[in-house]
């Protein structure tokens, strides 16, 4: 006898479904330049561009008319040294948006990017010395960077630079200048991927020699990331990140498992473009492998999902609701 399986409407499927997105899980990041009026492609990045701060609010407004509801604050600056003395200037890019942000959308949540690598004129994302990484003279930089963020309004702090002990490091210096209230989302468990290329040519970060092997994680582990996130979660970090996400689900849904604090999953540069690029060629439908994707990283255990398809996601979750 053969077996037929009846089609059903998919609207009575989405009453059962387990996991569902919404504007709540998704934060757009946004790459923010000196000066007034202007707008920059990022060609390896279609549809995402660097924006003055001027140009950057009504991004942001069209953003929250979508239902976003938070934002990752990366800075460019044209003036890099050694020491990334711009990264902590109350007058650089990210101060400056933060402030108008506040000002014009106080409800809007900003985290701000901690890290010297867009700063320095090696591209690392510490104080180099020699051909290595500096780890304690990286600390204090970090934590005046952090304080000045702080200082201009930030909700959360994302220290990316990898240094060891970097969380409680901030953690106390952001107490002693009373922004107890700042949270610290730490990128916890970070991989020295290749999923990172296109972030590199946005925000102007390529390391001028040697590699990021040695600070950020080898991708063959995963027992040495449930140790580096329970080492920044005793160190006080309220939430913690996991980067790359399509690579790395495997090591969102163990920290899921063994952690209790919020935990973020990071849809990188790279996964963003090989599907924009595959999309345009036609090879596969952008919104539907997009949704899917995201869903995936909530699926594995992601409380929040940073991605460059956040705008665009959200745009096509809202025309889904009003089918």
């Amino acid at each position: 006898m053969k077996r037929f399986r009846r089609l059903r409407k998919p609207h009575i499927r989405n009453f059962v479904q387990e996991y569902r997105l919404t504007s709540h899980d998704l934060w757009q990041p946004f790459f923010v330049l000196e000066g007034k009026g202007k707008k920059e492609d990022i060609l390896s990045m279609p549809g995402i561009k660097r924006f003055s701060v001027d140009l950057l609010l009504k991004e942001i407004e069209n953003y929250i008319h979508l239902g976003g509801k938070a934002g990752l604050l990366f800075g460019l600056t044209s003036h890099k040294d050694l020491l990334a003395k711009n990264s902590y200037d109350p007058k650089g890019a990210v101060p400056m948006a933060i402030k108008a942000i506040k000002k014009y959308f106080p409800n809007f949540l900003v985290i701000t990017d901690v890290c010297l690598c867009a700063y320095t004129t090696h591209g690392h994302c510490g104080v180099v010395q020699g051909e290595n990484i500096d780890n304690d003279k990286t600390l204090p930089i970090l934590a005046k960077m952090a304080i000045c963020h702080a200082q201009a309004g930030s909700d959360w702090v994302a220290p990316s630079d990898m240094m060891d002990f970097r969380v409680s490091y901030l953690r106390q210096a952001l107490n002693n200048e009373d922004f107890k209230e700042v949270g610290i989302l730490s990128y916890a468990v970070k991989y020295a991927s290749a999923f990172y290329g296109p972030f590199r040519e946005a925000a102007h970060s390529g390391a001028s020699f040697g590699d990021r092997k040695t600070y950020q994680m080898n991708p063959a582990n995963s027992r040495e990331a449930l140790k580096e996130a329970r080492q920044d979660v005793e160190e006080g970090a309220d939430m913690i990140m996991v980067k790359p996400a399509l690579a790395y689900l495997d090591i969102v849904h163990r920290l899921r498992q063994e952690l209790t604090v919020p935990i973020a999953a990071y849809n990188v540069s790279g996964e963003y473009a090989m599907v924009k690029a595959a999309s345009q060629h036609g090879w596969l439908n952008e919104q539907e492998v997009v949704l899917e994707s995201l869903l995936s990283m909530k699926r594995a255990g992601a409380d929040i999902i940073i991605s460059y398809h956040a705008k665009d996601a959200l745009k096509w979750l809202k025309t889904h609701e009003n089918q």
